[in-house]
């Protein structure tokens, strides 16, 4: 199991190495802004790595939304941050679920993502893994409740969508994490990767603040018990640099077995 740590983008190899972790995550632009990712220095270097990369697309993109001034500008950038991750290696690129505004009908919100991967292969095709990952708020969110999952997987899943497991979207979403992997599994059919978060807020809240493994309102067994379960790499979001990440690793790989 590859367990490893979302990092600042300027030396992710190094600090892969100071967290003694085997995968690094982190964003290629402003995670608020549209800007399309440069081509980076150590490319060669990150492509030559035994770390696994993982790259997250900006926070801004919503494929799913009803406002074209969002919705097409977040299909593009999609795009050039897939490419720009595939340059270096990634193994996947995280996007979030998404959402449609108050009163719309999310069955459009599911069609548009179809629509931006119909998009995708008109302009070429991906070049790399799109993983959707669960959020935590929303009463209009494409991936909160796992019965809307299920209605995303049937719009997307014939164009190999994957998916990324965040257990502190899952618990502040109002998703049991008891039994969850299975739960993800039966709609997916698997979990590519595992968001290993705890929450700083209480379970059904609807807010996305990640905590230490064991600071916050998620019991760390349920997180290593779904570690474990899904036998996916693994990436802590999680605060506390160096020390709060090394230590959030330490404790998955001693719990888990790894």
């Amino acid at each position: 199991m590859r367990i490893g740590a979302h990092v600042d983008p300027a030396e992710p190899l190094a600090a892969a190495a100071d967290r003694k972790a085997d995968a690094v995550q982190f964003f290629l632009t402003d995670p608020q802004g549209y800007k399309s990712p440069k081509p980076r220095v150590d490319a060669a270097a990150l492509r030559a790595s035994d770390v696994d990369i993982y790259i997250h697309a900006p926070y801004i993109v919503n494929v799913a939304t009803l406002n074209n001034r969002i919705r097409i500008p977040s299909r593009k950038l999609m795009m050039a941050h897939a490419r720009a991750a595939a340059e270096l290696g990634a193994k996947g690129l995280i996007v979030h679920g998404g959402h449609v505004g108050e009163g719309a009908d999310l069955a459009v919100g599911f069609d548009n993502w179809r629509k931006a991967f119909q998009y995708a292969e008109k302009d070429g095709g991906l070049p790399l893994p799109i993983l959707i990952e669960n959020t935590a708020g929303g009463d209009n969110a494409m991936a909160r409740r796992f019965d809307n999952l299920a209605r995303l997987w049937d719009a997307v899943g014939e164009f190999g969508a994957g998916f990324c497991l965040d257990t502190c979207h899952a618990h502040a979403g109002g998703e049991d994490l008891v039994n969850i992997v299975d739960r993800v599994k039966s709609i997916i059919g698997r979990i590519d990767l595992v968001h290993a978060n705890d929450s700083k807020d209480p379970f059904d809240s609807g807010r996305d603040r990640h905590d230490n493994l064991g600071n916050g309102k998620i019991d760390p067994d349920l997180v290593v018990a779904v570690v474990r379960s899904a036998a996916a790499p693994v990436i802590v979001e999680t605060p506390g640099g160096v020390d709060g990440q090394s230590a959030d690793i330490a404790l998955l790989r001693e719990r888990s077995g790894s």
